[in-house]
């Protein structure tokens, strides 16, 4: 079966109906945008900081990671993306990139031109709505970010973010408790902030509880609560979105 973009934008759309509300022909209309594929290869950047560019850009498969750079060359993650995610949308209303994004595997990337965006959003406000929720999501999760690497020692730091891409990964916002996870120890570092010998030691340190391992890539969590206490998680920056009562229309009130 060959690749459908069609496909691949339906994980986006259904990202964006578990928090905002679409009728069948908004839908359509999202899974319609124009996109051009691309592979990127691991460790690859696919935009640069403070490069300007005419796109966003969809996750169709692979895993890539938003970053900073100091003057000396060093990066900080800020962010993981996953399949499903426009890891950029914001990019079509502020076109010079915030900070860098980078293939962490090889990686599959749909392009979709911020005019086809802006176009979208100004015949269905309702889409427009829908994608600026799923920019508050980042917002959300950069803040946890934040707090993580600021107030977190180095074991609840790799704890907390094993159970939020435990829940981004899981199909409706469920907990998964195996799953794919390509980083390697000096990308996980990157992201809270230590340095990859801390890492390895707080991953031992889990795994010798029998909480959690993550081994070549792959995530087992054998104590799901044992976890979230470990890492001081709280699901809901990622999850109350998708309660009935956040999911309304909001232009539908005025």
């Amino acid at each position: 079966m060959g690749f459908s973009a069609e496909n691949s934008l339906q994980s986006f759309v259904d990202r964006l109906t578990c928090r905002s509300i679409l009728t069948e022909g908004e839908k359509q209309a999202a899974l319609s945008l124009p996109t051009h594929l691309v592979k990127v290869w691991d460790r690859q950047d696919f935009v640069h900081i403070n490069e300007h560019v005419t796109y966003s850009s969809f996750i169709a498969s692979g895993l890539a990671g938003r970053f900073g750079q100091t003057a000396s060359g060093a990066r900080q993650f800020t962010a993981f993306h996953i399949p499903g995610d426009m890891v950029d949308l914001h990019a079509a209303v502020r076109p010079i990139g915030l900070g860098g994004l980078t293939a962490l595997c090889d990686t599959t990337i749909l392009r979709v031109p911020h005019a086809e965006i802006r176009i979208l959003a100004a015949r269905f406000p309702a889409l427009a709505e829908a994608f600026w929720r799923d920019s508050l999501l980042d917002s959300a999760i950069l803040m946890q970010w934040v707090i993580n690497v600021g107030r977190r020692d180095a074991r609840t730091r790799i704890a907390h973010a094993i159970c939020e891409m435990s829940i981004r990964y899981g199909r409706d916002r469920e907990v998964l408790s195996k799953f794919d996870f390509p980083v390697t120890q000096e990308q996980l570092a990157d992201a809270t902030a230590l340095t990859a010998v801390h890492v390895n030691r707080s991953l031992k340190a889990l795994r010798e509880t029998g909480i959690v391992d993550l081994s070549r890539g792959r995530v087992h969590i054998h104590d799901w609560h044992a976890l979230a206490k470990s890492g001081d998680f709280e699901p809901n920056y990622l999850i109350a979105d998708t309660k009935p009562e956040r999911q309304k229309r909001l232009l539908s009130q005025s």
